[in-house]
């Protein structure tokens, strides 16, 4: 996704702030149930999904009737520095109304549905970021070497320049409740979030409250399962160099110049059939082999190498279905010297050479990272998002923008390159939504 072992025991040891969790409003949690399954049958789990916190009000700790962040910013007696602003604010909940009205959030049965805005009192709601919580409160982590996950998305309404995701995160089980030990918050308020492009933007990062850009970055291993819009899809890898929720400052950080000099492999090693020469595999009508004006199901399996769940990581396949009818996904179509139509190691590295891209995915952890980090437990998340930098041309047009279409690599999509400007978006699709749903976890070939 894109904006996506060394010790920094330093900033850690500064930063034992937490958030604390206010009480104005008590938070609720949409139900989502996941199917968990294996050869004997599946079996319901009761989840649910949490926004996060970045989307969440901002309360004085000691007077929940005044905010920490309003209208005109932080309060800046309350919020004179992070570590400050931490102590003195909490986080509050999302009530069912404000999820479905004021944040465009909803579940029916086992569907989430997420709207790209959502006009309410406090104005104008952009997408939304959430992640599912497990029955005990806490992120639910899923192990998924030599497993697979199953779910069905309708990106019908998705034009040009959006983006709905679905993919894990490396985030804390608990949200960062133990990391931090003043935190009351937790997963139940959808803190502690992390990606592979270790973001600064976060308004919750390192135990403090983000008053503008942050110094700290937060890294994590991300596995992106679908980023797509009726135009485009495309799967990533994203592996780093470190365990779990992991803070960087500077060069680590991989910022700016510093870019292939991270802890992460924030370029990833992705799998879009329009990239690799299948133009006409994915898009909105019927004369695509998958047709994006219908839902459709996608299933992304972990295999390792003995077929067990302690092997070593050697492959993530994708595979398709629409109407009943299993779509095997697409040949790599670039004259490559074997048939490539899932990720693995020989494949990241044949479309990394043949698109004259620097190969950060094999610097970077490769499979390993993503298999290791499965064995330790990823968070689920959803978002719908746009992008204000680049028009999401890396995922539905054409990257570099000036770019020969015929050039590998540079085409990832028929979308104009100037399409995809939320502006407007906002004005001639406003009503776009995306929905993902029928979630299945478990053994090979036993979710479809």
């Amino acid at each position: 996704m894109w904006l996506k072992l060394f010790c920094f025991g330093c900033l850690l040891v500064l930063s034992v702030n937490g958030q604390s969790a206010a009480s104005l409003t008590p938070e609720y949690h949409p139900p989502l149930p996941l199917q968990s399954c294996d050869a004997s049958g599946c079996t319901t789990e009761n989840t649910a999904v949490v926004m996060d916190a970045g989307a969440r009000r901002v309360l004085s700790a000691a007077d929940n009737s005044v905010y920490c962040f309003g209208v005109d910013g932080w309060d800046a007696s309350l919020c004179p520095d992070g570590v400050t602003c931490a102590q003195n604010c909490a986080v509050d909940g999302i009530s069912q109304d404000e999820y479905a009205n004021r944040y465009g959030v909803t579940t029916s049965g086992n569907t989430l549905r997420m709207n790209y805005l959502t006009v309410s009192e406090f104005g104008m709601n952009i997408g939304a970021r959430a992640y599912l919580l497990g029955e005990d409160n806490n992120y639910r982590l899923f192990h998924l070497k030599n497993r697979e996950l199953t779910l069905t998305v309708d990106l019908s309404t998705l034009a040009c320049g959006m983006n709905g995701a679905v993919y894990f995160s490396e985030m804390d089980g608990d949200g960062g409740a133990s990391r931090y030990p003043d935190s009351s918050a937790g997963a139940g308020y959808g803190m502690g979030y992390c990606d592979g492009q270790c973001p600064h933007y976060l308004r919750f990062s390192n135990g403090q409250i983000n008053s503008g850009d942050s110094e700290f970055g937060i890294c994590c291993i991300e596995m992106d399962i679908l980023e797509a819009n009726r135009w485009s899809a495309t799967y990533t890898t994203h592996g780093c160099l470190t365990e779990g929720y992991h803070v960087c400052q500077g060069t680590d950080c991989g910022d700016g110049s510093d870019y292939y000099n991270g802890l992460c492999d924030k370029t990833g090693c992705e799998f879009s059939p329009a990239r690799q020469n299948n133009r006409l595999f994915l898009g909105f009508n019927s004369s695509f082999t998958l047709d994006t004006s219908q839902p459709f199901t996608i299933i992304t399996q972990f295999l390792t190498d003995d077929g067990t769940d302690t092997g070593n990581l050697v492959e993530i396949r994708r595979r398709w279905i629409q109407n009943g009818v299993e779509i095997p996904n697409p040949v790599a179509n670039w004259g490559y010297d074997e048939d490539y139509d899932s990720i693995t190691e020989p494949y990241c590295d044949a479309y990394k050479a043949k698109f004259g891209e620097y190969n950060d995915f094999e610097e970077q952890g490769a499979l390993a990272s993503i298999g290791a980090s499965f064995e330790r437990g990823m968070v689920l998340a959803f978002s719908f998002w746009e992008d204000s930098s680049t028009y999401m041309q890396w995922l539905d047009s054409l990257s570099p923008p000036d770019g020969d279409p015929s050039v590998p690599g540079v085409y990832r999509g028929p979308c104009p390159i100037d399409a995809g400007k939320p502006e407007d978006n906002h004005i001639n699709n406003p009503d776009a939504f995306v929905t993902f749903s029928d979630f299945k976890v478990g053994t090979i070939g036993s979710t479809f």
